[in-house]
């Protein structure tokens, strides 16, 4: 199915899809319940200018789907952000290549940085680990206030400031080059096999962030299907 796709760094002649790309991110974050930061369609132009931006197109020059990197507290970290797929493109696998496009042009671009990423999405999760991308808190991430800034169109960014920026319902994931020992493009643990935990993991987290009502009967069904012990304590740690 990918390989009805082109997936490259972008450029200019990639411009005329700018708006399209920011209009299917704002979409699908309502769609979804949660948010990507905006970004308006001078910035998504400035990232393909600026060869930060991964494009993924069809052979018949539809746009298909995109990524872009930005770098944060002088160069340190580097995050992946606003990975979307067309919606007639979806579950084909094209998400899976584009991350891995973007992946490898952050380590070109920036060899010694920490990558990370957040996400509400256990697909994503999976691609992360894939990667060698590993759950880490919040903490771990850049400090830096742009960064932070960008989460403020996020329709969970109350809880996020409640929670004093430690936790939320996204999902911090770190790529650490200083921890690699093996060549990048070995995946760093069987994906297959960490699965039912990025899962349970996801699902702990929407536990602790919903209404009384609604949390009882989420981790009923999930306690029910054997992703979290009975005894689970839904409290932080």
């Amino acid at each position: 199915m990918t390989e009805q796709f082109i997936v490259e760094v972008a450029n200019e002649q990639h411009f005329r899809f700018a708006e399209t790309i920011c209009a299917e991110m704002e979409a699908s974050a309502a769609a979804r319940g949660t948010g990507i930061a905006k970004r308006s369609p001078d910035y998504v132009e400035l990232k393909m200018q600026e060869g930060k931006a991964v494009i993924a197109t069809t052979k018949k020059g539809e746009w298909a789907g995109f990524c872009y990197t930005e770098s944060w507290s002088h160069g340190k970290y580097v995050a992946n952000s606003g990975l979307i797929v067309a919606p007639q493109f979806r579950k084909s696998g094209l998400a899976k290549e584009i991350k891995k496009k973007i992946f490898e042009l952050s380590r070109k671009n920036y060899p010694d940085a920490k990558i990370f990423g957040l996400t509400t999405g256990l697909a994503v999760m999976k691609i992360n680990s894939d990667l060698g991308y590993e759950p880490v808190t919040y903490s771990e991430l850049t400090q830096d206030e742009a960064f932070w800034s960008g989460c403020k169109s996020c329709v969970n960014f109350d809880i996020l400031t409640m929670k004093e920026r430690k936790n939320c319902l996204c999902t911090a994931m770190l790529y650490d080059p200083a921890e690699k020992k093996e060549p990048i493009q070995k995946p760093h643990f069987d994906v297959s096999k960490k699965s039912k935990p990025l899962e349970r993991l996801m699902n702990m987290k929407r536990i602790k962030f919903l209404g009384s009502s609604s949390k009882e009967k989420l981790k009923k069904q999930l306690i029910d299907k054997h992703y979290i012990p009975a005894e689970e304590n839904e409290e932080e740690e």
